[in-house]
């Protein structure tokens, strides 16, 4: 198996550290895409991947190596030959940033096909819909998808190479519904095994063999094998309803801890210690729930409008309701349990502010501003952050007072 990584900032380091790690050499390759010639080359000096954790460093090498991006000079050379990519790529783990990922995607284009896998682990929501809508736009044609939700706190320290693993947190994932109708959840449908038993098997995406489809399928169960290997990051597979209610959570933090954090330049931990941050993370919560709500609410009248326009009686079927983790309460509490849980972090916003480079506010803040056009739920607060995040963005770092 071939797996691919694309982005190789503190996450994709850390995925790329325990995926070689977890993995046989002699039957899995892991190659890192970078940015340019002059990073797989230092790269290749520095002899792989350092990981601190609790002051303890473990490596990882025996990474193959590829440049993303090419100058016209450097790609006639022999040595920038070495490192371009041309093989198929079975399986890509993509995490870059949210709005680098469509012109990503759309230059591996030609290496990609509807047998790969990508992972998409990243901040803020929207991204898998976004390349639906425009590059992957013929079911038939597209690759299995794999939405994953990251907790852990990484950053680099000193040198290129050593990345220190400070907060300890879980990756969660789903797998996005086939276009060919295959049920990859099917054993949670099982009636033999208690409910609270059940739990999604590998067999459900492909069984080891008899299965005429297998090569379709072998990439999307294999990545999954891979990311379940990697137990010292606390992987688990979530039937896709559980993992967009995470995502959701996740994404309801980001919105309130990265903004704060990039306008007040402060880290995690020390934006909720006035009563102004706390009426601002408030109004974030309430404005993200009643979103929320409100998109359950049409979902469920569609499903149920459907159902009629079939014959069927719909008078004493239930409809889906809010779920409790997605109140306002709820989320005040997630807000704050992540920013207690990440209090020595700097946000990958404020990181992005101080170097002047484009923050991902659009998939975070824009995702449920979004939200609230489509149904109609005013968004005061999550929209003035966004706009104060794109002010403190335009301004140069250079020309700050």
């Amino acid at each position: 198996m071939r797996f691919h990584i694309l982005g190789l900032g503190p996450i994709g380091n850390l995925i790329s550290h325990h995926l070689r790690r977890a993995l046989p050499r002699d039957q899995h390759s892991i190659t890192l895409i970078h940015k340019s010639q002059s990073q797989a080359n230092t790269a290749l000096l520095q002899g792989g991947i350092h990981i601190e954790n609790q002051g303890v460093v473990t490596a990882a090498d025996g990474f193959q190596q590829e440049v993303f991006e090419l100058s016209p000079q450097a790609y006639n050379s022999d040595l920038a030959r070495k490192f371009l990519g041309s093989e198929t790529i079975e399986s890509l783990f993509i995490t870059t940033k949210a709005h680098q990922t469509v012109p990503a995607v759309r230059r591996l284009l030609p290496r990609l096909s509807p047998n790969t896998t990508i992972v998409l682990m990243q901040n803020g929501m929207g991204i898998y819909e976004e390349l639906v809508h425009d590059i992957f736009r013929n079911p038939e044609k597209r690759p299995q998808f794999i939405l994953a939700s990251n907790t852990h706190g990484v950053y680099r320290k000193n040198t290129t190479s050593l990345f220190v693993h400070a907060g300890i947190g879980e990756i969660q994932f789903g797998i996005v519904p086939d276009p060919a109708q295959r049920n990859f959840e099917a054993s949670l449908e099982d009636p033999v095994v208690p409910k609270q038993q059940r739990r999604p098997r590998l067999s459900d995406i492909t069984p080891a063999t008899d299965d005429p489809l297998h090569e379709r399928y072998r990439s999307l169960r294999d990545t999954v094998a891979a990311l379940l290997v990697m137990e010292p990051l606390n992987v688990s597979w979530q039937p896709m309803l559980q993992m967009q209610t995470s995502m959701r959570r996740k994404l309801v933090a980001n919105a309130v801890i990265n903004p704060l954090t990039a306008l007040m330049g402060c880290r995690n931990g020390d934006i909720f210690h006035t009563n102004a941050a706390q009426r601002i993370m408030q109004r974030v919560c309430q404005e993200a729930s009643d979103a929320f709500a409100a998109q359950i609410k049409a979902d469920s009248q569609a499903w149920l409008t459907g159902l009629a326009d079939q014959g069927a009686n719909t008078t004493n079927i239930a409809v889906q309701r809010l779920p409790r983790s997605l109140t306002r309460q709820a989320l005040e509490e997630e807000v704050q349990r992540v920013a207690q849980a990440t209090k020595g972090n700097i946000s990958s916003m404020l990181a992005d502010v101080r170097r002047g480079r484009s923050t991902e506010v659009d998939f975070i803040n824009g995702y449920l501003l979004k939200l609230g056009s489509t149904y109609r739920v005013e968004m005061p607060a999550t929209a003035t952050l966004l706009n104060l995040v794109k002010m403190r963005s335009a301004i140069p770092v250079d020309q700050m007072l």
